[in-house]
């Protein structure tokens, strides 16, 4: 049994050395290492043999079958590298040929909206300013002149958690906390996220909004028309045409939204602007007395003025979107236009 053993061993490094990849390679193994290959075969009969002879030929055996393992490795990784080689030789790489650019990833044009409008604001000498965006029924509503009778908290449509917290309808909630805890003069842009009950091609359940706010001693209407006007041709252009349109806001007295010339048919009228020329595009006015007595400024010593926008509805005028739905859907073919 030990010749034929010996013999076995030799046929099978020829078998080994003779194959030219890895599909014949794994053909020997299976031939001579498998569950029913030739060295298993002698294993089965080493029962046979007597006990002087069976630890011999069944170390003999073993030694073998890891020979044969080890031979079949190092075949293997010498076909891989020749592999290697040929394929290097008739893939070859020209090195002139310019690369393949990655693909960059660019701000959302929500984002690219926001940040050009918050650096106007920087600009004109406002801080930026956060808040929760779950917030109390105190400060979205009640601090802000909208006590829970107030008829005016049926414009907001707001998503209620709770009896008293909400999700913020705007962000005024902001200005109230900044000014609980900071004395005169503020000058402060509130921007991020807010959530009403609305959804169509104009209006989505969660958007963006900026508000600002501005109070010291003598702050006027005047005052709040000259930052606007120089928001408004810093964003728009300087030939776009503006008007200030008396309005109500709880919080605010005398107020008025802004208005500029149709930027779809240059204000000749058109299905966009109800064919009056003019688009609503911010909220301002006054900050009234009750909202700096809720925060304890004396409203006799101090003015001020509040606004507030929304960074979608600028984004559709500025770009000329007509869904304010193509801002959330993520097709890349809208996204890449930005």
């Amino acid at each position: 049994m030990r010749k034929r053993l010996e013999k076995l061993k030799k046929s099978a490094v020829q078998d080994i050395k003779a194959a030219c990849d890895e599909k014949a390679l794994n053909k020997i193994k299976i031939q001579y290492l498998g569950r029913k290959g030739s060295l298993t075969h002698f294993l089965k009969e080493i029962g046979k043999l007597s006990q002087k002879e069976r630890p011999i030929i069944g170390k003999l055996t073993n030694e073998i079958k890891r020979y044969l393992e080890e031979e079949i490795e190092r075949r293997s990784e010498i076909i891989k590298e020749k592999s290697l080689k040929e394929r290097l030789k008739s893939d070859w790489i020209d090195t002139t040929l310019d690369g393949k650019k990655p693909l960059i990833g660019k701000s959302h044009p929500i984002t690219q909206v926001l940040e050009e409008i918050t650096k106007i604001f920087i600009a004109l000498g406002f801080s930026v300013v956060e808040g929760p965006e779950i917030e109390l029924d105190y400060y979205n509503f009640e601090a802000l002149n909208l006590p829970k009778d107030h008829p005016a908290r049926d414009m907001q449509d707001t998503f209620y958690v709770t009896d008293d917290i909400v999700l913020r309808t705007h962000t005024s909630s902001v200005q109230i906390r900044v000014m609980e805890n900071q004395k005169p003069p503020v000058q402060i842009i509130a921007p991020g996220k807010v959530y009403r009950c609305d959804a169509d091609v104009t209006h989505s359940p969660m958007f963006y909004q900026i508000e600002g706010l501005m109070v010291d001693k003598g702050i006027t209407f005047g005052d709040l028309k000259g930052i606007l006007e120089i928001f408004v041709h810093s964003f728009f252009g300087q030939d776009t045409p503006l008007r200030f349109r008396p309005s109500f806001f709880p919080y605010t007295e005398p107020s008025a939204e802004v208005d500029i010339g149709c930027v779809i048919c240059q204000g000749k009228g058109c299905r966009v602007c109800s064919y009056t020329g003019w688009l609503e595009v911010l909220g301002s006015g006054m900050v009234d007395p009750e909202v700096f007595r809720a925060v304890s400024y004396d409203s006799e010593e101090l003015t001020g003025f509040a606004f507030g926008m929304g960074i979608e509805r600028l984004a559709m005028l500025k770009y000329k979107i007509d869904d304010i739905r193509l801002f959330f859907e993520n097709d890349m073919r809208f996204l890449k236009q930005f």
